[in-house]
């Protein structure tokens, strides 16, 4: 029987009563006791105070209080939001709720003329309530404060299975309207049994008249006056609707570099990082936080050593961006200088230009000879007339662990293996990643070619460049796994995520044209610690190694055989010709054939012959928040506790590691007390079937020995990890989360 609500009323005796068989190991005599000295309060102000006595109880021998405390926040919300939309019962008359969002400018008038009343009506019918009750406290909580839609005066209008559905709605807008509903239908099952979940703006914007859906961008600035400032407004636009940004900085001349022919004028490339400080703090993401902004340099660069002392708290605060977040660009013949303890050389990008006649970046190790970075590289040696500053290549690496400890920066990003690996080296080349380190998608800068007055306007004319886009979703690893979906889950999901290509409304023109030129996805994956503890496999183990194998294979193979079953149906990406996806060299370089069940031969003969809808596939962001929102554990990561509590503005939130029982609980191993070396195996083992990266964490004490971190770098290098992301110590403050890429 639906349940009706009175306007401002709940018998929270009765609600109580109904609740002792679905939680029989729960003693709720406490909550009992609880209401028995707040009757005299509204009811929102009793929902509250249960909540508190009910999260007061959740420990590690009894996790499930957070889903008692969640079932009240249900009923809070849905008191709230049936007021407010003036029914008695939640989860009723869907479409008159579209309209009213649609008239207090939330929703976007798309959802009215796409889809008839009859259509909703259908897919109101499709809305499963009870999947409600899969939310954890916390899960709700966050899903309820930062997503769910509301009006301008914050009233409560959408539910959270409204939320899933106006999502897929939205992404299934433009498909073929004989399958539409069953698509939306589809995908609401994917998003509604948490058996993944959206990036971040999707999530927070799909549907809305505001916004874009995208979750990272990575910009290349030129050396020129034009080209900084331009990317310093592009950058603008996109962190203003809520996009993080990666920002390649290799291409600008060093300090004390020529102008104009006025030699020893450049003053670097701090100044300008500062111009992106600014515009990190200044413009904010749709209010809720302040911009993200990465900056990369190579650590061949003139500038390497003050660019690797920016964020540090001592110092010159002239020189100093502590609102930005550095990654280095690294080649192999460096990390062999650190091993063996040799000299390196730094170069002004400027001068090597004008002199040598190439651009340094431009080169990567494929084959160690002609033509190879090292080769570039030793030419510029020794050449007489271009100056260079020579240093030991460990001095370099040691002010890099120093920053990493303090700051949790520098990330790394390994340049050769990227761009070894890079499916689509014949169109361009990877300079860095983004801010998350999960991205490595082709680069170029815009450039300014001429402006003109014409009809008394002024017309300017950009080359725009490649300008990198990543969307993102994520597998529930804990739930789809467990429960053998992967097959039925992966094709709707790269569906969808194609599909947001389409749908977005991106406010920087050479970004839009660079994601349909690549349509790149990230389909990503995040509950890993959460699996194993179900599975009841040790995460220091050569078990864990091998099951990170067998699950990433089948995810890759389900994601690339989705995405060519989509060019079938609607055309491969633009810059697909003379693509290693057409050549068949992408299998071949990881040798996904050897060991293995799966019939790699006859996929790899579909892809050449049918071509495959996405130039990049998928890629590994950290998910924080929207792993919290799915009951289960960030991204790759191992868990930090199995009991913390979560930092709200007036309280704290208990949460458990997810399905914590006696079964689990020996196979969840904190962060920092486990051997990282293991870590790095298993992501060396993931790193085969991801064609992008993955945002990966060292956990380290703030004991630990400078050999013993610069042999981490060392394996994870040797390993053929392209990126390693924070360098997360003990001691270290630093808790960004990136709110873009959690998906």
């Amino acid at each position: 029987m639906e349940q009706t609500y009175a306007p401002h009323h709940i018998d929270w005796n009765s609600w109580l009563k109904a609740r002792e068989n679905s939680f029989p190991h729960l003693d709720l005599n406490p909550i009992k006791e609880r209401l028995t000295t707040i009757d005299t309060i509204s009811n929102s102000e009793q929902a509250n105070h249960l909540i508190l006595e009910s999260l007061a109880l959740i420990d590690e021998q009894n996790p499930d209080w957070t889903y008692f405390a969640a079932e009240l926040q249900l009923e809070n919300m849905y008191r709230t939001a049936a007021n407010n939309r003036n029914n008695t019962a939640p989860y009723r008359d869907f479409h008159q709720m579209i309209t009213r969002m649609i008239d207090e400018g939330i929703y976007h008038p798309n959802l009215l003329d796409t889809y008839t009343i009859s259509e909703i009506t259908d897919l109101e019918q499709a809305i499963l309530p009870e999947r409600d009750k899969l939310f954890t406290y916390i899960g709700l909580k966050t899903l309820h404060d930062r997503y769910l839609a509301k009006d301008k005066q914050d009233r409560l209008f959408e539910l959270p299975q409204e939320r899933f559905m106006i999502i897929a709605m939205t992404l299934m807008e433009k498909e073929k309207k004989s399958q539409r509903l069953l698509l939306i239908k589809e995908a609401y099952w994917a998003l509604s049994s948490l058996y993944m979940t959206v990036a971040t703006p999707t999530l927070a914007n799909a549907g809305k008249s505001y916004g874009q859906l995208s979750s990272c961008f990575i910009d290349t600035i030129d050396d020129s006056l034009q080209s900084i400032f331009d990317s310093n407004t592009d950058t603008a636009n996109l962190s203003k609707h809520g996009g993080g940004i990666g920002v390649y900085l290799g291409k600008i001349r060093g300090r004390g570099s020529d102008i104009k022919g006025f030699s020893g004028v450049s003053s670097g490339v701090i100044p300008w990082m500062k111009q992106l400080n600014n515009t990190a703090v200044s413009v904010d993401q749709l209010g809720q936080r302040q911009g993200a902004i990465a900056v990369y340099l190579d650590i061949w660069h003139k500038d390497i050593f003050s660019f690797l002392d920016a964020r540090l708290n001592n110092g010159d605060e002239r020189q100093r961006t502590h609102d930005l977040f550095s990654g280095v660009c690294i080649p192999d013949i460096f990390m062999e200088a650190v091993e063996a303890r040799d000299d390196w050389y730094l170069f002004d990008p400027h001068e090597v230009k004008e002199i040598m006649g190439f651009f340094l970046e431009d080169f990567y190790d494929e084959n160690k000879g002609e033509g190879s970075f090292r080769e570039k590289y030793q030419a510029c040696i020794n050449h007489p007339a271009l100056s260079k500053k020579c240093v030991p290549a460990i001095e370099i690496m040691k002010r890099i662990m120093v920053s990493q400890l303090e700051t949790g920066t520098p990330y790394m990003f390994y340049r050769d293996e990227v761009n070894r690996q890079n499916p689509n080296s014949h169109a361009g080349m990877i300079y860095c990643s983004n801010l998350c380190t999960e991205i490595t998608q082709n680069q170029s800068p815009t450039i300014q070619e001429e402006q003109y007055v014409k009809d008394g306007k002024l017309h300017i004319v950009r080359d725009p460049g490649d300008f990198v886009v990543c969307n993102l979703s994520s597998i529930n690893l804990g739930k789809a796994v467990p429960d053998d979906v992967l097959e039925r889950l992966v094709p709707i999901q790269v569906r969808m995520l194609d599909n947001v290509i389409d749908q977005n409304t991106i406010p920087v023109m050479q970004a839009k044209l660079t994601n349909q030129k690549y349509r790149s996805i990230g389909l990503g994956t995040f509950g890993w610690a959460h699996l194993l503890a179900l599975k009841q496999i040790k995460w220091e183990s050569e078990e864990a190694v091998h099951y990170t194998h067998e699950v990433y294979e089948k995810i890759a193979y389900y994601t690339i055989q989705a995405s060519m079953d989509l060019a079938r149906e609607k055309g491969s990406y633009p810059a697909f010709q003379r693509s290693d996806w057409e050549s068949g060299e992408y299998f071949t370089k990881r040798d996904l054939r050897s060991n293995s069940k799966i019939d790699w031969d006859n996929l790899q003969r579909d892809v050449s012959e049918h071509g495959i809808r996405n130039g990049y596939l998928m890629a590994i962001a950290p998910n924080s928040s929207t792993s919290l929102i799915a009951g289960s554990t960030a991204s790759i990561d191992p868990i930090f506790k199995k009991f913390y509590s979560e930092e709200k503005k007036d309280y704290k939130i208990p949460v458990t590691a997810p399905d914590l029982s006696p079964e689990t609980y020996w196979y969840y191993k904190a962060a920092h007390e486990i051997d990282q070396h293991t870590s790095i195996e298993q992501n060396s083992a993931r790193q085969k079937y991801i064609d992008q990266s993955i945002s990966f964490n060292f956990y380290v004490k703030n004991t630990i020995k400078a050999k013993e971190l610069l042999h981490l770098h060392l394996s994870a290098w040797k390993s053929g990890l392209k990126t390693t992301y924070y360098t997360r110590s003990t001691s270290s403050q630093q808790d960004f989360e990136c709110e873009s890429c959690s998906s």
